[in-house]
């Protein structure tokens, strides 16, 4: 199909990623993003099915061709609990909510899929379209799939596009294999016995031992894991205490765990707690690590990159499609999708600031690439 003859309207489109960044949600509170979706898909009279998962949206079209493969494309809709601190005249309506991931263009795009899809259906097979909830939690593929989104919907493959700021507007980029790393939240808690500061000798120093474990978990990556192995391990907070005089009685630490092979992961989380457990004993301090939101790394599956690239050709034109790039070590519950489906997971250029960036905005101008995108996939994949 050739991508001038895609249905878009995008003073339409513009506008409705536009709500959706000014109206965010965070996991599993996006009900008026849900009700918008579920809203426009009945309007372009598109079987709907609400709630999977919670607050996500399944949009089913079955085209007019009769029997065909099925094609999943999946968008995520939930904000960051964090402020906005740009000022586009769509900004943030909600105080501590922002859309600073670009989940609101994903949801627009492939709303802009569907109003394609709803007026043109002469193709053989079905193409399902996901609207998942709480991706920044790493919750929403694992509720949608444990909802028996992949029996009731029955899709042979899945497939999924994120905005990339580091990449120029109009490129898109896909690998073979590994695209974005784990993640695993490390929550690690410490409990000893407080008292005055004028006699340590009384307690058992938490702090003490939340400092020993900051230094002593950077040796994780360091003098554990191999150097040709790609790790990271960053402790992003620190929770003790509340008076200067005071040893409190308890300390909390947390980060993120993060790696492409399984093996390493499970090497590092072992390194975690033999260090918590090393502390635990010279400070005399109970200390716990749990892992927590945790999401495996997003491996694209070959034939499906391929055919992603194949259809970018097309779009982007081939020098503007991305073969060759380091793998991100942001993390994704897409995931979990691809353990169990073929798929692939692309990457929209689109510039500006990087993600989770406060005044991060998605790129209006690339809505059409992402649209175009999804449908001339969907049509190819259908056909394959």
């Amino acid at each position: 199909m050739k991508t001038n003859t895609v249905d878009i309207d995008i003073d339409e489109l513009v506008a409705l990623r536009r709500d959706i960044h000014a109206n965010p949600e965070v996991a599993f509170d996006e009900h008026r993003t849900s009700e918008l979706v579920a809203a426009k898909l009945q309007a372009w009279n598109i079987e709907t099915h609400t709630g999977v998962g919670g607050t996500g949206v399944v949009g089913v079209v079955h085209g007019l061709r009769g029997k065909g493969r099925t094609i999943a494309l999946r968008a995520d809709m939930d904000a960051l609990p964090m402020q906005e601190e740009g000022v586009p005249m769509h900004r943030s309506q909600r105080a501590g909510v922002f859309h600073g991931c670009g989940h609101d263009g994903h949801t627009a795009m492939l709303l802009g899929a569907a109003r394609h899809f709803s007026g043109h259906r002469d193709f053989a097979g079905t193409v399902v379209l996901v609207f998942q909830p709480a991706e920044e939690t790493g919750g929403g593929a694992n509720a949608m799939l444990a909802d028996d989104i992949e029996t009731r919907f029955g899709y042979d493959e899945i497939y999924a596009l994120h905005n990339a700021p580091h990449f120029p507007p109009g490129t898109f980029g896909v690998l073979d294999g590994a695209m974005l790393a784990s993640c695993d939240e490390v929550v690690i808690d410490i409990h000893g016995v407080g008292g005055h500061g004028s006699a340590p000798e009384k307690t058992k120093d938490p702090v003490m031992a939340a400092a020993q474990l900051i230094c002593a978990l950077q040796t994780v990556v360091s003098r554990t894991i191999d150097p040709s192995a790609t790790a990271v391990l960053s402790i992003g907070s620190v929770h003790a205490g509340s008076a200067p005089n005071v040893i409190p009685s308890h300390a909390a630490l947390t980060g993120t765990l993060r790696a492409f092979d399984e093996s390493v992961r499970a090497q590092m989380k072992s390194r975690i707690r033999t260090i918590c457990e090393g502390i635990a004993m010279t400070s005399e301090c109970a200390i716990s690590v749990a892992f927590r939101n945790s999401s495996p790394a997003t491996i694209n599956h070959r034939e499906q990159a391929q055919a992603a690239a194949r259809v970018a050709n097309d779009i982007f034109g081939a020098p503007s499609v991305l073969r060759d790039f380091a793998p991100l070590n942001g993390s994704e519950d897409f995931s979990e999708f691809l353990l169990r489906r073929p798929g692939a997971y692309a990457l929209l250029g689109q510039g500006g600031v990087y993600c989770h960036h406060p005044e991060f905005d998605f790129n209006d101008e690339v809505l059409p690439l992402g649209v175009r995108f999804f449908v001339a996939l969907a049509l190819d994949r259908c056909a394959a």
